[in-house]
């Protein structure tokens, strides 16, 4: 047998020496074992919250109807997660990302379009002024 012990107590699993087994109602369809010569392995599935106990091994005495109840026993504890949707909340971080990009973008294009690109990168001929000093208008001044 397999035995919650403490909180329900209550039959879990029952394998007899033939092999014959009996899972019971409250671990139907979440319960899987396997026998190996004088080894089970027992593996529960979908865990809720009143499977959290002490899970202990007994085994009938001959020609007697009580039970050996293995001391040891395996404390399972079940803690409550809160599960979230990640698959909607993905989309909506995706989707807010391309938003933005796409913002940006306008934005960057916007700007270009507004300022003279061209006169940015066209070579520019400096400012010279030239003065012709060769003939003099001022005549008949004297110089001391």
């Amino acid at each position: 047998f397999l035995l919650k012990t403490h909180r329900q107590p209550e039959s879990v699993l029952y394998v007899s020496s033939q092999n014959a087994s009996t899972i019971f109602p409250a671990f139907a369809n979440r319960l899987e074992y396997s026998k190996q010569e004088k080894k089970i392995v027992i593996t529960l599935h979908n865990l809720q919250k009143n499977d959290g106990d002490i899970y202990a091994c007994a085994g009938v005495v001959k020609n007697s109807s009580f039970l050996s109840v293995n001391r040891g026993g395996t404390m399972v504890l079940i803690k409550e997660v809160e599960q979230t949707d990640c698959s909607n909340s993905s989309w909506a971080i995706y989707g807010l990302t391309i938003v933005v990009a796409l913002l940006f973008s306008a934005l960057i294009c916007c700007t270009l379009y507004h300022v003279n690109v061209k006169k940015y990168f066209q070579k520019k001929t400096p400012n010279v002024v030239y003065e012709d000093m060769s003939c003099s208008f001022r005549r008949d001044t004297l110089i001391r």
